[in-house]
């Protein structure tokens, strides 16, 4: 017997068997992992978004805030202040470290010894994606409160250091036990000059900072730098997108973020658990970096809040590598990633681990995005990698 179909039967059939053939040829290369023919998705074992209580800031508090050198300052990760408090010192998408005199920014440091008009000033931060590996990207600044000089985590060159009058800076590091640091991305300094500092993969660089979060990719690794053997060693190895670290007021350990997880973890550098992890806190989103208090206290930015989309993607390796193949832009996958929509959001923890303030701008009105909270003089200082602007919170 015949088999007749209808001609809207015909239509739909047509349609569903060419966006199926468009889908597994994604002849444009909308395809969020195209240009990556050996992306693995790793499972992310993470909590549910209920099993990490937390309560919301009702009042938006965060869109208070002040902001600063509007369209003077592109994507502003760290800021710092040396040990005279000057400042702020922030590293910008181009490649510079840039000094506000008070009157004025001034450029401070440099990282890379190749820079030419490609790292000229451009509309966005994202605009600086494709050059970074020749430009530098610093991202995590600490000064050592000893001899003043700057330490910078540059996503491309490494560890470096420059002294007090700025300039290029000195590369320190750039492999640790024979593997290539890839994606240097924050420190911290102790009393004795020892850097305590993370490498976000191996697989990937920050220009791929969007395909390393879809992988789930473990390949992360917390690394120690002695500056009188002049090497660094591996401490913490396998890890989902590591990256803040700051070590306690009391020196007895350091916590570093391990961003794809959304938790803190704890590193013990003295007494009897020395050379061991444990999870300091789960964080109610996804972090950035982390920096302590006078007292005491760690101060977490928060790329965005936990969402039942990243949660299920993250447990389900497969059903996102399924997503992931679609011609659907990175940036869109992205989006869904982040809840949506901009949210700011930064939370502190007591020296025990527990949550003591939530501080949000949850409609991203004012404050879209923060990757680092530096808390000085009853003012908490907001950096953002994407943004345009550095904001001040009054506490």
């Amino acid at each position: 017997m015949a088999l007749f179909l209808s001609p809207k039967a015909i239509t739909l059939l047509f349609f569903s068997l060419s966006l199926a053939l468009y889908c597994s040829i994604d002849p444009f290369h909308h395809c969020a992992i195209s240009d990556f023919p050996n992306f693995v998705s790793h499972e992310v074992v993470s909590p549910r978004p209920d099993e990490v209580p937390w309560e919301r800031d009702s009042q938006n508090s965060l869109q208070k805030s002040k902001i600063l050198f509007l369209n003077q300052v592109q994507g502003p990760e760290s800021v710092a202040f040396d040990s005279l408090g000057r400042g702020p010192y922030t590293g910008v998408a181009d490649g510079r470290v840039l000094f506000w005199n008070g009157q004025n920014w001034i450029d401070f440091a440099y990282t890379s010894s190749n820079r030419s008009e490609i790292c000229d000033p451009k509309p966005s931060a994202l605009s600086y994606l494709r050059n970074e590996h020749i430009c530098g990207r610093p991202l995590g600044l600490r000064f050592d409160k000893r001899t003043g000089d700057l330490y910078i985590a540059d996503a491309y060159m490494g560890l470096l250091k420059v002294g007090p009058e700025g300039g290029l800076a000195t590369p320190l590091v750039t492999e640790a036990e024979g593997v290539p640091l890839r994606f240097t991305n924050d420190l911290d300094i102790d009393d004795d000059g020892t850097v305590y500092f993370t490498d976000s993969s191996i697989n990937y660089q920050r220009r791929n900072f969007l395909q390393l979060v879809f992988s789930g990719d473990n390949t992360g690794r917390v690394l120690k730098y002695d500056p009188i053997a002049k090497q660094a060693v591996v401490l913490v190895s396998n890890l989902q997108f590591p990256n803040g670290v700051s070590i306690s007021k009391d020196g007895s350990f350091f916590v570093f973020c391990e961003g794809d997880i959304g938790s803190l973890r704890r590193y013990w550098l003295k007494g009897e658990k020395a050379g061991t992890t444990d999870v300091f806190a789960f964080l109610p989103g996804h972090p950035d970096n982390v920096r302590t208090n006078q007292n005491g206290e760690f101060w977490v930015a928060l790329h965005c809040r936990r969402n039942y989309y990243s949660y299920l993607m993250a447990r389900y390796p497969k059903l996102r590598m399924f997503i992931l193949r679609l011609p659907i832009t990175a940036r869109t996958h992205y989006s869904f990633q982040i809840g949506l929509r901009p949210h700011g959001l930064v939370v502190k923890y007591s020296p025990e681990g527990k949550l003591m303030q939530v501080l949000e701008d949850s409609e991203g009105k004012v404050v879209r995005s923060v990757s680092e909270v530096e808390e000085k003089d009853g003012k908490l200082w907001l950096g953002s990698v994407l943004m345009n602007f550095v904001a001040v919170y009054d506490l």
